[in-house]
């Protein structure tokens, strides 16, 4: 236990939707219980893109440290491995200083390689093999890739959408070089138990106000001069085909930059498009067992706060 009341390896998550209020959450849990932030977001990791991942500003982050955000240049490479090694890194550090760690973001992938304690083989890589991936993906489509994975690691093919073609080819490329599915090398890897304490929170939210919420913040986002961020990043000699650039809020307005689509299209392939994402999200965080669902949104912020404090205080 520490001054706080809570045992020393705990760490809370914050898990949900996009535009469902995590970033609220944790921080303003962060202020009540002397917490730091460790960002959960795929996005939030590459410096330059502000507007589109929603980063909090300096001013919403109130004085609270944040960490895991804006830590790579967006045309460099980054791995779930990657990220559990570097997020852990953070909780022992804001560890050490008595402080509670609080993860905070919607990447189901980051989120599931924490509390899951996921083991990832480092040593397959074969870029070659990822090349001839990428130009059947490019060539023939991106579903022919799935129905490739569909074929060997049915398991991982239905969790994985086609069109997340990086991950695809991660999971092919695993089954390649072991003939062991990637789905059954992450089932194996977990069997050792994590680290640290979890206690997961996941905010939910009717959906019709869910998607209103995503509209309006995408009408935000153009508002705050998401045209400019994207043209700037262009402008940086960051490729469209990076990783980075082809993020939600990125790859829409690329198109509209380039001229082949109008703006207006634009901004309504965006809202779509972020509204499918959140409903796949809805999905992938169902599948976490023993998490304690929220109800979401600015009006609940208070009253989730003290309920998470509550769940601190007697779950020890």
């Amino acid at each position: 236990m520490n001054g706080k009341g809570y045992m020393d390896k705990t760490v809370i998550v914050i898990a949900g939707p996009t535009a469902s209020g995590k970033t609220d959450l944790a921080i303003n849990l962060a202020l009540e219980t002397d917490g730091e932030v460790v960002s959960a977001d795929s996005m939030q990791i590459y410096r330059y893109m502000d507007i589109g991942t929603a980063k909090p500003s300096k001013e919403e982050m109130k004085g609270i440290p944040h960490h895991m955000i804006d830590i790579l240049d967006p045309d460099e490479s980054y791995s779930v491995a990657l990220y559990k090694r570097d997020a852990e890194k953070c909780i022992r550090d804001i560890l050490s200083r008595g402080k509670l760690p609080i993860i905070a973001g919607g990447t189901g992938l980051y989120i599931n390689s924490l509390i899951y304690n996921i083991k990832f083989s480092e040593t397959v890589t074969d870029e070659e093999f990822r090349k001839k991936m990428q130009r059947i993906a490019e060539t023939e489509g991106p579903m022919v890739l799935h129905e490739m994975l569909r074929k060997v690691d049915p398991e991982s093919a239905e969790k994985i959408h086609y069109n997340n073609v990086k991950r695809v080819i991660r999971a092919l490329e695993v089954y390649e070089y072991t003939k062991k599915p990637i789905s059954q090398h992450q089932k194996e890897s977990r069997i050792e138990p994590p680290e640290f304490r979890y206690l997961v929170f996941i905010l939910s939210m009717d959906r019709e106000k869910l998607y209103d919420r995503i509209n309006r913040r995408v009408d935000k986002m153009i508002e705050n001069g998401l045209v400019d961020e994207v043209r700037r990043l262009l402008e940086k000699g960051y490729k469209p085909g990076s990783t980075a650039l082809q993020g939600l809020g990125y790859k829409e307005i690329i198109r509209y930059l380039n001229s082949e689509i109008p703006f207006e299209e634009a901004v309504r392939i965006l809202k779509r498009d972020t509204r499918h994402y959140a409903k796949r999200q809805i999905t992938w965080f169902r599948a976490i067992k023993d998490a304690i669902w929220l109800e979401g949104g600015d009006e609940n912020l208070e009253k989730n706060t003290k309920k998470i404090q509550k769940y601190l205080e007697t779950s020890n």
